[in-house]
Formats: structure tokens, C-alpha cells, sequence
């Protein structure tokens, strides 16, 4: 092959190759309120949090642990085997298990997984796999008789082409997690969370559909669309947590608690939220 094709056929794949996605610094948004830190616990939380009656449990990719509620006492940890759990994203008490979303994050393809664990002495219950495809696994709840799963997808690392944060899917699933609905998340949030993702969630104590994104303080309020496959943005509420997963305090109704990766603090915030 000659000198001169052979710089054709580069110059060719150069100019074919997708320019880099750019994504500019979100403007400052329209806040419909903000929730007020009420409670502070130290902890080593890097993940999120999950809420009970009576403990609060810091989430970090493959350790658990349980506080007291009331005196912030430890009381109990689990830590897995990292290559089994590479990134145990959130829980979610759920039926007196402790419920949580868990994937291979950042590896791809893609790799979901439901762990579910003895709430209070975090022992390891059984396993459920999603599977491939879809994103990664970032939160799971259960509301009005089914699950509601978000899956994340990312532009660069831990993204699988050729989805990007644009392809993040909320799906709902019956009793036997088979796939009945999914939702697109609507421009005004993506814009927000771009080039990550969603990485907490779980329905208020008002019936909406709370969400939160990887880095900005920000409560994305969202309803499922009368029409259509992409979810109605609401409005959006200011928080201390910058997003990471949140969990709603079902004992104490209007209580959203989060972390913040400044301190690694799990945060009780009290959300401007009405209760049904």
C-alpha cells in the first residue's frame, strides 16, 4: 500500500471518528424549595444511606453499616468480597429486608444485580440478577404493587457504548422482575446531570417520584407522563447532599436522609413536602 492512500485512509478514519461530546456547566436553576439538614451522623458513607425505624445504614460500594438511629452508634458491618460486589450503589428497607441496587460499575457491559441483606445484623440474604443490558442498576423501590428500578448510563467512564447519560431508563417490574413500562428521563434534567447519571431515588411521602444526580445538590421532582415515554419534570428542590442515593424516612414522613462526600456524613434533611 502506497504512502499516499495509507494517509488517506487515515486521515479518512480521523475525520469519520464522533467529536467529543462537550457539556457545559449547568446555569443556575429555579429552586421550588430546599430541604433544611436537621441531624448530622458521622459515618464513612461514600455511596448513600438507607433509613429505619430505628437505624440508618451508610452505603459504600461493598461495606454496609448499621447505626442507631437515635445515639449514632455503630452496631453492625458487612463487608463483601470486592470482585462479587464491586459497587453496591443504594438500599432501600423494604418489607423488613434491607433492598439494594448493586452493579459492576465502571466495567462494562453492563451487569445489574438485587442484594438483599437481614437489616439488623446485615448478613447477606439472597442474590437476584437483572442481568446484561438496560445500565447499570443505581436504585430499586417498591410502590403501587410493583419494583421501580433506575438504570444509569454515562458518557466516558462506565458507559457502554453507544448509550450515553441520555439512554438512563426508570423501569417498572412485576412480582417476578419481568420489564412492564420505562421512562427517558426529559432534557432539563439530563442537561443537569450530563455526562453522569442518576444515582438515587425512590418515591415521597406525597406519592412523586424523587431523583438525584452525582454531583449537584439538587431533589428532581418527576411524574410519570400522561402520554409518552419521557417523565414530566415538576420542579426541583434544594438539598445539601450532592446527590449521591437518598432514602425517605417511611416513621418520620417529610424526612429525606442523604451523605455528603465532603465529610462522608449521612444527612437528615427535612424535605418541603407535602404528606399524604
Amino acid at each position: 500500500m502506497s504512502v499516499s492512500i495509507l494517509s488517506a485512509l487515515v486521515l479518512s478514519a480521523v475525520q469519520a471518528a464522533p467529536a467529543p461530546v462537550e457539556h457545559a456547566t449547568p446555569a443556575p436553576v429555579v429552586l421550588a424549595g430546599r430541604a433544611e439538614t436537621v441531624r448530622r451522623y458521622a459515618s464513612d458513607a461514600r455511596q448513600g444511606v438507607a433509613v429505619g425505624p430505628d437505624a440508618v445504614y451508610a452505603v459504600s460500594n461493598w461495606s454496609i453499616v448499621r447505626y442507631d438511629k437515635a445515639r449514632g452508634e455503630k452496631q453492625a458491618e458487612w463487608t463483601g468480597d470486592r470482585a462479587r460486589f464491586p459497587h453496591i450503589n443504594s438500599c432501600n428497607l423494604i418489607a423488613a429486608e434491607l433492598v439494594c441496587a448493586s452493579s459492576n460499575f465502571p466495567a462494562t457491559p453492563h451487569v445489574s444485580t438485587v442484594e438483599v441483606f437481614d437489616p439488623a445484623d446485615l448478613h447477606h440474604k439472597r442474590s437476584l440478577s437483572l442481568g446484561l443490558g438496560t445500565g447499570s442498576i443505581t436504585w430499586v423501590d417498591r410502590h403501587d404493587g410493583s419494583w421501580w428500578a433506575l438504570f444509569a448510563n454515562y458518557d466516558g467512564r462506565g458507559g457502554e457504548a453507544p448509550r450515553d447519560h441520555r439512554h438512563t431508563t426508570l423501569v417498572r417490574f412485576d412480582d417476578q422482575w419481568r420489564r412492564l413500562e420505562g421512562w427517558a428521563l426529559p432534557p432539563s434534567i439530563l442537561e443537569r446531570i450530563a455526562p453522569l447519571s442518576i444515582s438515587g431515588g425512590g418515591w415521597g411521602p406525597d406519592g412523586r417520584l424523587y431523583l438525584t444526580g452525582h454531583d449537584l445538590p439538587e431533589l428532581y421532582v418527576v411524574a410519570l407522563p400522561m402520554g409518552g415515554g419521557v417523565l414530566d419534570h415538576v420542579e426541583t428542590l434544594g438539598i445539601e447532599a450532592e446527590g449521591q442515593a437518598v432514602d425517605w424516612d417511611e416513621t418520620q414522613p417529610g424526612m429525606l436522609y442523604g451523605i455528603t462526600r465532603r465529610t462522608r456524613e449521612i444527612l437528615a434533611m427535612k424535605a418541603p413536602v407535602s404528606v399524604r
